[in-house]
């Protein structure tokens, strides 16, 4: 589309908006007619450690939205002259897992309990026993067991349960529900009826029923849709609320909300069986689209679903890219002590590219990442460290390597359970996050790990927030009966360009045997939690 033709369309609203809530930053995309990305804004933020429980604000939320979707706006502006004032359709799409629960009232009861806390170890472990089926710590099932579990004050005046996503589309649009994608890290989901498990709906009804509580799990849990299918529109409350300037009109189409693991199986067009992506930043996950269910239960593995409903197995850890973050601003700061002055890019370039010139085995050093717990390899907190023995090569590279390699650690292990316990094929696997941003050496470090080749496509950099704008086009643009997996192979990824590493015999040898020292290392990771207060 020339500017032109963007211009008429973000007139006539012919265009959709996608706005992804991530962990450290909350990013707005619009798109148009063609699915290409025309403008973008973002806000950064961070969560925060109040009493024991990682969290973001209600008015950081609402600030954050703002911020980002009016960046957005004011490029559009500058850019072609003109407001946006409409669209096709919106969609709205965030980190997933999580607690949030509301009174009758909509009033928020607890603070908004994230993804990054470990603290439903009990709940967890109770849940995929009784459902014989994996319940991860971070499933809002799990923390709303755990608080049940806790007896905590607030459990008999629940009237509503959603994730981050489903509450800024339910006061946008006035509409509780969730994509299935996301609903998938809520609760288990019926891959046939592509809805909540009632089977395990029943059993935990059955679980809790001797405490008497006044509401059934079924009267507090959103309504589950599947890609395509209306979720609301945009209220004239909800506008004011979006748009803070009064220029957005309401009466906008919403698709279904989703969560990041499902906008970023779209955003890479990963939704066929035998297909995967690895989201890398603050976390990290991999997603592989599964041909069979699996034959056993893990609880290092989710079982979640593609926003059509397919069947995914997830690897999620919890940590990947704030370690090796923190290290090169130590750099940095170092440097301009020096009074030497580097951009960003640069220093983590130059930094990240040492990595390639390790020893493949990263010359006997070993790190971990846990900046905080990591439920794959069963820790509640986590301790930041690095240690080595006198004799390991203790250079730059191989430092920089390690600190790659060990933000893929606890992930390795959860892989290694569906490639070597199940048998499941990955014919390849797509990148997006900022462990890629540097051209090339994510993708040889995660084709070491995975031993699987890794690919990168220019539009991956619009991550998520393209996934949901994406999801809200196939929701008006879709023809009858086309499905997703369709929709996105012959509209939107059609001559796609990219960028594939083939994984090197070398490196995926000095992988597994970091991954041995990684192993046998995890008790000193462990005494350090113990001693380190």
């Amino acid at each position: 589309m020339n500017s032109n033709e963007v211009r008429n369309a973000i007139i006539s609203g012919k265009t959709f908006i996608g706005i992804e809530l991530g962990s450290t930053r909350i990013k707005t995309v619009l798109i148009g007619a063609d699915n290409t990305p025309v403008a973008s804004g973002s806000h950064d933020w961070e969560n925060s450690y109040i009493n024991n429980i990682w969290t973001y604000s209600l008015d950081d939320i609402w600030r954050g939205v703002q911020d980002s979707y009016r960046k957005m706006a004011d490029a559009v502006r500058e850019q072609f002259g003109v407001a946006v004032e409409t669209a096709g359709a919106i969609g709205f799409s965030g980190m997933m897992h999580g607690y949030m629960v509301f009174d009758k009232n909509d009033k928020l009861l607890t603070p908004f309990r994230t993804w990054r806390n470990n603290i439903t170890g009990q709940a967890s472990e109770a849940l995929t026993r009784v459902f014989s089926y994996p319940i991860p710590q971070r499933w809002s099932i799990a923390h709303l067991y755990q608080a049940i579990l806790n007896q905590e004050e607030h459990i008999s005046d629940i009237n509503y349960m959603t994730t981050l996503a489903g509450y800024i589309h339910w006061k946008l649009t006035g509409w509780k529900v969730l994509g299935v994608g996301e609903a998938s890290g809520v609760f288990p989901i019926d891959i046939a009826t592509k809805d909540f498990n009632r089977k395990m709906v029943d059993l935990f009804d059955g679980l809790i029923g001797p405490r008497n509580l006044p509401w059934r799990l079924e009267n507090i849990l959103p309504t589950v849709l599947v890609a395509g299918t209306k979720a609301g529109e945009l209220t004239e409350a909800g506008a004011k609320l979006l748009d803070i300037s009064g220029q957005l009109k309401p009466g906008i189409p919403f698709c279904p909300p989703e969560g990041d693991a499902g906008t970023g199986m779209v955003a890479t067009n990963s939704v066929a069986a035998r297909t995967g992506n690895v989201s890398a930043g603050t976390s990290v996950f991999a997603m592989i689209v599964l041909e069979k269910e699996l034959s056993g239960v893990y609880p290092e593995i989710d079982l979640v679903t593609t926003p059509a409903g397919k069947l995914v197995a997830m690897a999620h850890s919890n940590n990947c890219t704030s370690d090796y973050d923190a290290w090169i601003g130590l750099f940095s700061e170092a440097i301009k002590a020096l009074g030497i002055e580097v951009s960003k890019a640069k220093l983590y370039d130059t930094l990240l590219g040492m990595a390639l010139q390790g020893d493949a085995d990263c010359g006997g050093l070993l790190s971990y990442c846990y900046v905080s717990g990591e439920h794959i390899t069963h820790f509640e907190e986590g301790r930041p460290m690095f240690v080595r023995s006198s004799n390991s090569n203790f250079n730059l590279a191989n430092f920089m390597r390690v600190n790659l390699f060990t933000a893929l650690g606890a992930l390795k292990t959860g892989l290694d359970i569906l490639i070597e316990k199940e048998a499941v094929k990955v014919d390849k696997i797509l990148g997006h996050g900022g462990f890629f941003k540097t051209r090339e050496v994510g993708q040889k470090i995660m084709a070491a790990a995975v031993n699987v080749p890794v690919s990168v496509m220019e539009t991956a950099g619009e991550g998520g927030a393209w996934g949901i704008a994406l999801l809200a086009s196939y929701m008006v643009n879709r023809t009858e009966n086309e499905s997703l997996e369709a929709y996105l192979k012959h509209k939107v990824f059609t001559g796609e360009k990219g960028y594939t590493v083939e994984p090197d015999p070398s490196d995926v040898a000095g992988f597994n045997r970091f991954m041995t020292r990684y192993t046998e290392g995890l008790a000193i990771e462990r005494a350090a939690v113990e001693h380190l207060k």
